[in-house]
């Protein structure tokens, strides 16, 4: 198990209604797509580990899959192009931790190995009603195994979450289906945890009840759609603090957002 915590979160969902509930999307501008914070280091010494002892876990692709990945490697090396700390060598990109990462490589493992965030490709083929989990690298799951979700629709990736009812399907479908290249979407999710470990996968139908909340997790999520294939990018940037490092007015907060996190 690794423990890797941040000192604070820098998202708050559950501090306004609207972030709090489902689907709660707002605009971004596209330089905002990809973050980098405090624990950069840490969690890419944990991908880099899991990318190698275990890329059957945390890596996917379906057939007809490669444009997307290949055209999604090219947007995070554009965007992380003019980003300090990231160095571009032969035939590699030097990360602000120093790591060099070669280029010629799986294109959405190599992606995984350069930034923080997981990146999954939700594509709609022709005459499909949703969209379609087709590659993903997932280095931190929440409760969810990749294996099991890939090559599935949206309704059928969110099975058996029940928020996600018919209505939440059809607001994220839309989302998926109008987003675009140039107008980025982010939201934010809240999970409770009684241990640090980034990742958790969880099979299917495994309930996910912690006997007692240790960490909160926030997973800053976004949609974008990629220009040249169309495919849609699901991504998702942890955060986790302990409990107790949440204070004042954000404490509060919570406390009144999820009362049941307390009293364990």
């Amino acid at each position: 198990m690794s423990e890797i915590v941040h000192d604070r979160l820098p998202l708050a969902p559950w501090m306004a209604a609207h972030t709090l509930r489902l689907p709660g999307t707002q605009p971004i501008a596209p330089a905002d797509w990809l973050q980098r914070d405090q624990v950069f280091d840490a969690q890419m010494r944990y991908r880099d580990r899991l990318i190698a002892e275990r890329p059957e876990a945390v890596h996917a692709m379906t057939d007809g899959a490669g444009p997307a990945a290949r055209e999604l490697l090219g947007l995070v090396l554009a965007h992380i192009a003019g980003v300090p700390g990231y160095r571009r060598e032969e035939g590699a990109m030097r990360r602000p931790d120093g790591v060099l990462v070669p280029l010629d490589g799986e294109p959405l493992v190599t992606a995984g190995r350069l930034v923080q965030e997981d990146l999954c490709l939700m594509e709609k083929r022709d005459g499909a009603a949703e969209h379609v989990l087709t590659g993903a690298i997932l280095c931190f799951p929440s409760n969810w195994t990749l294996a099991q979700k890939i090559g599935m629709s949206l309704t059928r990736i969110h099975l058996p979450v029940e928020t996600y009812d018919e209505t939440v399907a059809k607001r994220v479908q839309r989302l998926f289906d109008l987003v675009r290249p140039d107008a980025p979407l982010m939201r934010a999710n809240l999970i409770p945890y009684a241990h640090p470990d980034l990742h958790s996968p969880r099979a299917e139908f495994d309930r996910h009840r912690p006997p007692e909340v240790r960490f909160v997790r926030v997973e800053r999520q976004t949609i974008l759609r990629l220009p040249e294939t169309g495919a849609g990018v699901f991504s998702i940037h942890v955060y986790q603090a302990p409990l107790w490092a949440i204070e004042g007015e954000a404490r509060a907060a919570l406390m009144a957002a999820r009362p049941a996190w307390f009293t364990a």
